[in-house]
């Protein structure tokens, strides 16, 4: 078996060392070296050919966003960001996912040898999976994140549609394709994406100075009205319910589903119950099988279901379990998405996806 070959990248000798320490247990995994800037590194990645790089966010010379600029530009690779879990830590891997990073790992707050050694499996997990992600090179204007082109308003034949989104790794890149084209008028979306606390809200924040629609985390029995896009806050399961004539978003501490809190089964099996055949089911790029069983419930009671295709994908994981199952309906390259979900909205009734 090919040994996954890995860089760490960061200023603290004793973070170098754990990590290491860590990453070794696996027989997949190899570390090939370790930097303590990325000075030191760029020699490296060229001496050394890593298959991925854990890169600290913060860190002397040169921060992690900038070297992950560079490398994104001119030599792409699998990144993994190591953050830490605080506002400013949220906004700067946001900001590192938009430029291309895979994924990210979250420093405990405190403990950090005992909390980082409990969660061993995940980070072990990521860089595995970043080994085998679509990576691609980030373009001379994609740092300015403009907004991807808006679609036009469509009419709609009723406000009861409802979109409902999974997303996991990956997902931060591809979802800002997604919303930032949809017309101020498009149905409720509700989204669910793999994220922690603090992370969540800095992405719905970002998200929603974009695009045309209304973005925020989504709050306990807060209506959902159209032209708003609601997100799961990290580690609360997100549900749509019913209340009365209204829909409603439900938030719940209940234990982890497909490994997750949030979890996109929880999402798409409560969109199933309280939409049914006005939803329209979407699921994005990650890592694992959460959301395939759910958006099968929501194909088998009648809603349009659409997947990501897998060249468009930074790990198709996600939509290729939902895909395998019958969950999906039709699969489709990230820049369709958009269009094929608002003329899902628009034609429930005949079946007709035009894309």
């Amino acid at each position: 078996m090919k040994q996954t070959k890995v860089l760490i990248v960061d200023d603290s000798a004793l973070m170098r060392e754990l990590l290491q320490a860590l990453l070794s247990r696996d027989p997949g995994i190899e570390v090939v070296g370790t930097a303590a800037d990325p000075f030191q590194a760029r020699q490296m990645i060229k001496k050394l050919l890593p298959d991925v790089i854990t890169l600290d966010i913060e860190m002397p010379k040169m921060d992690g966003l900038s070297f992950l600029e560079k490398i994104m530009t001119l030599r792409p690779m699998p990144v993994v960001m190591v953050s830490s879990l605080t506002q400013k830590g949220a906004e700067a891997t946001i900001r590192a996912l938009e430029l291309g990073a895979v994924d990210f790992f979250s420093k405990p707050k405190l403990g950090m040898q005992k909390g980082i050694e409990e969660r061993a499996d995940e980070l072990i997990t990521k860089v595995k999976s970043a080994a085998g992600a679509r990576v691609k090179a980030l373009q001379k204007n994609d740092h300015e994140l403009n907004r991807p082109n808006l679609l036009a308003s469509v009419n709609f034949s009723t406000t009861e549609k409802i979109i409902a989104i999974g997303a996991s790794t990956g997902g931060v890149e591809a979802l800002r394709e997604v919303i930032c084209r949809l017309p101020a008028n498009s149905p409720a979306v509700l989204i669910t994406q793999h994220m922690p606390e603090k992370f969540t809200q800095t992405f719905a924040e970002r998200l929603d100075k974009v695009s045309a629609v209304s973005v925020s985390e989504a709050r306990h029995d807060e209506r959902v009205l159209p032209g708003h896009v609601y997100i799961a806050p990290g580690n609360k399961h997100l549900k749509l319910k019913r209340s009365g004539a209204n829909y409603i978003c439900q938030l719940s501490d209940t234990p982890p589903v497909s490994g997750h809190r949030p979890s996109v089964d929880v999402l798409f099996s409560s969109t199933c119950e309280a939409a049914g055949k006005n939803a329209v089911g979407v699921i994005l790029t990650g890592m694992g099988k959460d959301g395939a069983a759910g958006l099968l419930e929501l194909r088998q009671a009648g809603a349009i279901t659409l997947g990501q295709d897998e060249t468009s994908c930074v790990v198709y994981g996600m939509p290729r379990a939902a895909f395998e199952i019958g969950a999906v309906e039709q699969q489709l390259p990230l820049r369709l998405i958009t269009e094929a979900m608002l003329n899902a909205c628009g034609s429930i009734q005949d079946r007709h996806i035009r894309v």
